[in-house]
């Protein structure tokens, strides 16, 4: 009998093995050409620009990242649930002003930090309650609070830049350094370190995902999805706040014309990255990457004395081309 089940098992054919070109294009499909992209481009930028390389250059990339870096995060979040904040850039420019004026005021430091990150508080209040109860889509709740947002920060700042900004503030938090590190590099490490844990290691996290991924089984499983849906957006906009008080620190004056570029850049970085549009899926580790990818690009054309025409159209085929990608990712899944 022994025998018999042997010689059988041994005549079962085996299974024919993923060949290896699917299994690399499925490896692909899965991370997206981001990684490959980005040390071509580090080749041919260290080619053609000597300066490339330098400790200062690379300094100042990780400076320039810092920002986008913050509200990338914030964005990625609300993209998990399936949702978009395009207010970022206007909660950049009144945070400025908010802090700019506080500082201005004189205002303690922590006090000014604490007004312009409340800034984040009350519009992504505003943003997730309207999505959360009202059901209104997130692209129109948030293009209204733009303009909300972009009308205070004129209005308050007069059309002007807001001077008075201590130059102790600036001085640390804008361009000072911890052991050769830049402060504002610092707190980007730890706060992209903060929403790894948040994400990964907290049921918070994991239902964000579950509602990204399905959210009419995420309220049959229990979830409030209310709930996280506005504290999505609050977190959204707090990391934007963070953002636009350390770009107050680095112009040392409050702009209610900051923050402009980041809306597309961000949503860019978090597709560029592996996030997906229709919610669900996305990885820290791919959007950090797609971060320094739009960094050494920009500092690339930069060094390279690239017309800013030329670089609007670069970004903008960037951002097409990560669309289509995510397309093509949800139809391979």
């Amino acid at each position: 009998m022994t025998t018999l089940t042997n010689n059988a098992s041994a005549s079962t054919p085996a299974l024919p093995a993923t060949p290896l070109s699917r299994r690399i294009t499925a490896k692909v499909i899965e991370l997206g050409l981001l990684p490959i992209l980005l040390v071509a481009m580090l080749v041919v930028f260290a080619t053609v620009e000597p300066r490339f390389l330098s400790a200062q250059n690379l300094t100042n990339v990780g400076r320039q990242s810092v920002y986008l870096l913050l509200v990338t995060l914030g964005q990625m979040i609300v993209l998990l649930c399936a949702q978009l904040d395009l207010s970022v850039g206007s909660t950049i420019a009144l945070t400025s002003v908010i802090t700019a004026l506080a500082l201005s005021a004189e205002v303690p430091p922590v006090l000014a930090v604490l007004a312009g990150l409340g800034v984040g508080l009350v519009v992504g209040l505003v943003n997730g309650l309207v999505v959360a109860f009202w059901h209104v889509p997130s692209f129109m709740v948030t293009l209204g609070t733009t303009s909300l947002a972009t009308g205070a920060a004129l209005l308050l700042s007069n059309g002007a830049p807001v001077t008075g900004v201590p130059l102790s503030f600036s001085a640390f938090l804008g361009t000072g350094s911890l052991g050769g590190i830049p402060v504002p590099v610092i707190i980007a490490v730890l706060v992209a370190l903060a929403v790894y844990g948040i994400l990964y290691w907290t049921n918070f996290g994991r239902n964000i995902f579950a509602i990204g991924g399905n959210e009419l089984a995420a309220t049959v499983a229990g979830i409030r999805v209310k709930a996280v849906l506005v504290a999505a957006f609050v977190v959204c906009s707090v990391l934007t706040s963070l953002a636009g008080v350390l770009l107050t620190a680095r112009v040392a004056s409050g702009e209610a014309t900051l923050g402009g570029s980041f809306v597309l850049l961000s949503i860019a970085a978090a597709v560029l990255g592996g996030t997906s549009l229709f919610g669900g899926e996305g990885r820290i580790g791919l959007v950090v990457l797609g971060v320094i990818f739009i960094g050494v690009l920009n500092n690339g054309m930069n060094l390279l004395q690239i017309s800013s025409y030329i670089q609007q159209l670069v970004l903008g085929a960037v951002l097409i081309s990560a669309v289509a990608l995510d397309r093509l990712r949800a139809r391979m899944g």
